[in-house]
């Protein structure tokens, strides 16, 4: 049988699952900046492009109410439900912009580190 998920949602699954990991492999293992550095570069990148992520979500849903019928299974106006989203995918725009801004300050304070492996006893 083929899987019918709307690749958004594959996508959006595949970014969970590797921040999830990230998680998982910073509790207890040790990093040097240089790889840190490198982690940052590509987290700065998730915060640069979430901002449009979240602006395209928020235009795609006002578009919806036009192409199909959307409705509340309270009967609520869906066009109220539609603009909080939208509220709220703007402010979370403007906060993945911080986050992506504060993520380079990180990566650019490292920059210059290098490490030397311990020596064993």
């Amino acid at each position: 049988m083929e899987d019918e998920t709307p690749e958004v949602i594959r996508a959006a699954d595949d970014a969970y699952e590797a921040i999830r990991s990230i998680n998982h492999l910073t509790i207890t293992q040790i990093h040097p900046a240089p790889t840190v550095y490198s982690v940052l570069g590509n987290l700065k990148g998730v915060g640069h492009l979430l901002p449009q992520a979240c602006t395209q979500l928020a235009r795609s849903l006002g578009r919806s109410l036009d192409e199909y019928d959307v409705y509340e299974d309270d009967g609520r106006d869906p066009i109220q439900s539609v603009a909080a989203a939208t509220d709220h995918l703007t402010r979370a725009a403007q906060l993945a912009a911080e986050l992506g801004a504060e993520l380079e300050k990180a990566q650019s304070a490292i920059s210059r580190q290098g490490y030397r492996e311990t020596p064993a006893p």
